[in-house]
C-alpha cells in the first residue's frame, strides 16, 4: 500500500512533462531529499506498468510502459486510499465539486457508472448531483452532452471553459500567497520550473510598465497564463472578435501582454495565438487600479469618464435613500467605487469574470453591506446595461462597508451636554451617575449652567440632559430629569443613546417560528412563508415576487445551513423576523439549508438595524447553535435558544 508521501509523489510525476528533481518532491512532501529517494525507490519497486526513470542532473520522470496495466494499478490504488484516507468526496457539496472538476478536465465521454465508482455512491445519487452541476455550468454557458453508451462531456467556448476550469480547478479556499503554492498537480501539465518562469517574467512586466492590479488579480492573472499554457498545448485558445481584438491592441496593456507571452513563449516553447495575448491585455486592463486617492471630488470628475462620474452618483444616492448610512458623501468612497467601476465594466465588455475569495465571509458576516453591493448592481444595469454576478458584487460592497466603518470611527459614542442649576456638586452627580450607566457608549462633552448655555457650542452634541426646564429652542433635543436619576429617567436617556438601533431580539415572536416543516425545495417553503404572512395581514401582493427577485441577483444562503431569504426592496409596514426549519437540508443555490430566516424592512425605515445584522451573522456563524435550533421541537424552546435570558 502506498502512504501518503507516495502517493503525492506519484500525482506529481504524473502531472509533470518533464523530469522533476527530488529537492522538489521533498519540498511538496515536507521531507529531506534523502526521504524522498527513498520513497521513490520504494514507489518504483510497487509500481506495476510503470517505472522511474533517474535522469542525470535532472530529476526523476515517470515512463508508462503498459498503459491498461498502469491504469488498473492506479484504480487499485485509489480504492485502498478512499478506504484508509477517506479521500472520497462525502458531503454534496464535495461531490458536485469533484464531478466538475472530473468533467472540465476530462477530453472524452465519462460514464455515470465511472463517477457512481469513484464516489461509492449510487447512480439515483449522481443523477440527483448532477442537477445541481448542469445549474452551475449553465451560469458558465457550458452545456453537458449526454450520449447513450458514451456517458457524459462538457460543450462550451473555450473562454467559458477557461472561466470554470479557474474557478473549480484551483481550491481558492486556500491562500496563496506566491506562486509555487499554486500546486502543479493542479495544472496537470506544468513543472515547478514552469509555473515559476510564469510568475517571474508577469511580475517584472507588471512593475517594470508600472502597473498596479491588487494580489487577487495577479493571482487570478498568474492562474490564467498557466492555464492558457496548458490548453494551448493541448491545441485549445480562446476566440475574440477581431474589431475588439483591433481596439484591445491601441491600449498600453496589449503592449504589456505581448512581451510577456513573449518571454513565456520563448522559455516554454509554445506558439501563443494573438487571442491569447489580447485576452490577457484584457486582465491588466480590467485589474488596473489607481493609487492616488487623494483627489477632492471637482479633481475625480476632471479625471472620470462621464458615464462613470453619472453612475457612480447614481449608486450613492439610491443607497443613501434605501440605507440612510449617512456615507453619501465620503470623498474616499467616491474615488474608490468609481476606480473599481470603470474596470467593472470592462470585464463586463469582453465578458469576463473575476473571482472572489472573501465572497462566503461578506456575505455571512456583513449582510447589510452585500445587501448595499446588491443595490450598487441593480443601478448598474439599470444606467448603464451592465450585469454583474456576486463576486463582482462583493467587492461593491467591500468599498461601501469601508466608508460605513469609517463612519463609526468619526461618529464615537452619542455626545451630550448635562445643564444643572443646583451647583456644581449636583452637574457633576449627574455626570458620574450617567459615566457609571453607559461607559463607552456616552461621552459626557461638558456641564454648566442655564445662564451659560447661550454661550456652549452645540456643534457635535446630539442632545442635552437637564434639571430645569428648558424653554429656548434648540436645534438638538433636551432630556428634563430629576437631578437624582430614576428608572424613568435613565430610560428616556437611554433611548436616547441607543437611538434607531435596533436588535434581533426586538422581532423575536412565537407566531413566526415554524419548526420542523417537511418541505423539500427553495420554492415550498417561500410559499409557504408567504402564505402565512399574507395570512396574518403582514405582506401583500408582490411580496413572493420581490423575494424570487433577490435570489435571482444572488442566492441569500450562506452556509452553515442558514439562509436569509428578504424583497429586493422594503414592501411591509412594519420590520419583522420569520423563522423556519425543516426535517432534512433542501438546495438554495448552490449550498444546502436547514434554517431560514426571512427578513422584511419597514418601507421608507429609518431604523439603523446594523446591531440586528450583526446579531444575525453571529447565528449564521455559530454552528452549534444552527444544530440546536433546527433540533428545537417547540417554539418556546427555540425561542430561549435564539434569546438568552
Amino acid at each position: 500500500m502506498l502512504n501518503y508521501r507516495m502517493t503525492t509523489i506519484l500525482r506529481e510525476l504524473m502531472a509533470a512533462d518533464t523530469a522533476i528533481t527530488s529537492q522538489y518532491l521533498a519540498k511538496v512532501t515536507d521531507v529531506t531529499s534523502r526521504t524522498t529517494r527513498d520513497d521513490i525507490k520504494h514507489l518504483d519497486e510497487l509500481l506495476e506498468g510503470a517505472k522511474i526513470d533517474s535522469i542525470r542532473a535532472k530529476g526523476y520522470q515517470l515512463d508508462i510502459q503498459d498503459n491498461q496495466r498502469f491504469l488498473h494499478y492506479l484504480k487499485k490504488v485509489y480504492q485502498e486510499q478512499v478506504v484508509t484516507d477517506s479521500i472520497i468526496p462525502n458531503s454534496p457539496e464535495e461531490r458536485i465539486r469533484y464531478m466538475i472538476k472530473r468533467l472540465l478536465l476530462e477530453d472524452s465521454y465519462i460514464k455515470l457508472e465511472d463517477l457512481s465508482e469513484d464516489m461509492h455512491i449510487s447512480k439515483s445519487t449522481i443523477q440527483n448531483d448532477l442537477k445541481r452541476v448542469k445549474k452551475i455550468l449553465k451560469k458558465y454557458d457550458i452545456d453537458m452532452d449526454k450520449r447513450p453508451n458514451y456517458g457524459l462531456k462538457l460543450q462550451g467556448s473555450e473562454l467559458k471553459l477557461r472561466f470554470c476550469m479557474s474557478e473549480y480547478v484551483f481550491d481558492r479556499a486556500k491562500k496563496a500567497e506566491a506562486s509555487n503554492e499554486i500546486r502543479t498537480d493542479q495544472l496537470f501539465s506544468l513543472t515547478e520550473t514552469e509555473l515559476s518562469v510564469i510568475w517571474t517574467i508577469m511580475i517584472e512586466e507588471i512593475q517594470e510598465n508600472e502597473i498596479t492590479p491588487s494580489d487577487i488579480a495577479i493571482k487570478n492573472l498568474y492562474i490564467h497564463i498557466a492555464i492558457a499554457c496548458k490548453r494551448i498545448k493541448s491545441g485549445n485558445h480562446v476566440s475574440i472578435y477581431k474589431a475588439n481584438l483591433e481596439e484591445i491592441r491601441n491600449q498600453k496593456e496589449y503592449n504589456v501582454a505581448d512581451r510577456i507571452v513573449a518571454k513565456v513563449e520563448y522559455c516554454l516553447q509554445l506558439t501563443f495565438p494573438h487571442e491569447e495575448v489580447a485576452y490577457i491585455a484584457i486582465h491588466l486592463m480590467g485589474t488596473k487600479m489607481i493609487s492616488q486617492t487623494n483627489m477632492n471630488e471637482e479633481k475625480i470628475r476632471d479625471f472620470l469618464d462621464e458615464d462613470i462620474q453619472q453612475v457612480t452618483l447614481a449608486i450613492l444616492n439610491k443607497i443613501e435613500e434605501k440605507f440612510d448610512l449617512g456615507i453619501r458623501h465620503d470623498r474616499e468612497l467616491i474615488v474608490g467605487l468609481a476606480l473599481h467601476l470603470k474596470p467593472a465594466i470592462n470585464r463586463y465588455r469582453y465578458g469576463m469574470n473575476i473571482r472572489n475569495p472573501m465572497i462566503d465571509d461578506i456575505k455571512a458576516n456583513y449582510p447589510l453591506v452585500f445587501e448595499t453591493g446588491i443595490v450598487a448592481s441593480m443601478v448598474l444595469e439599470e444606467v448603464m446595461g451592465v450585469t454583474i454576478d456576486e463576486n463582482e458584487i462583493g467587492y461593491l460592497a467591500l468599498h461601501i462597508g469601508a466608508a460605513i466603518e469609517r463612519r463609526k470611527m468619526k461618529k464615537g459614542p452619542k455626545r451630550c451636554l448635562i445643564v444643572c442649576a443646583s451647583g456644581f456638586g449636583s452637574a457633576q452627580l449627574l455626570k458620574y451617575k450617567l459615566q457609571s450607566e453607559f461607559d463607552s457608549k456616552l461621552e459626557i462633552a461638558a456641564t454648566t449652567e442655564y445662564y451659560k448655555l447661550q454661550q456652549c457650542s452645540l456643534e457635535n452634541i446630539d442632545f442635552i440632559v437637564s434639571s430645569i426646564p428648558i424653554p429656548d429652542s434648540l436645534p438638538i433635543p433636551v432630556i428634563e430629569v430629576n437631578t437624582i436619576l430614576g428608572e424613568n429617567d435613565l430610560e428616556r436617556i437611554k433611548t436616547m443613546v441607543f437611538k434607531n438601533s435596533i436588535s434581533l431580539f426586538d422581532y423575536v415572536k412565537e407566531s413566526l417560528v415554524f419548526l420542523d416543516q417537511p418541505f423539500s425545495t427553495q420554492e415550498q417553503v417561500l410559499n409557504f412563508l408567504y402564505d402565512e404572512l399574507r395570512n396574518k395581514g403582514l405582506v401583500h401582493h408582490g411580496f413572493l415576487k420581490a423575494l424570487y427577485e433577490r435570489e435571482a441577483v444572488a442566492p441569500t444562503a450562506f452556509g452553515n445551513l442558514v439562509a436569509v431569504p428578504h424583497p429586493i426592496t422594503p414592501l411591509s409596514e412594519q420590520t419583522f423576523l420569520t423563522f423556519c426549519t425543516l426535517k432534512r437540508p433542501i438546495e438554495w443555490g448552490e449550498k444546502r439549508v436547514q434554517f431560514i430566516c426571512l427578513l422584511s424592512v419597514k418601507k421608507d425605515s429609518t431604523e439603523d438595524l446594523q446591531s440586528m445584522y450583526e446579531m444575525l451573522g453571529k447565528i449564521i456563524d455559530d454552528v452549534s447553535l444552527v444544530e440546536d435550533l433546527i433540533r428545537s421541537k417547540s417554539c418556546s424552546e427555540f425561542i430561549k435558544l435564539l434569546v438568552p435570558k
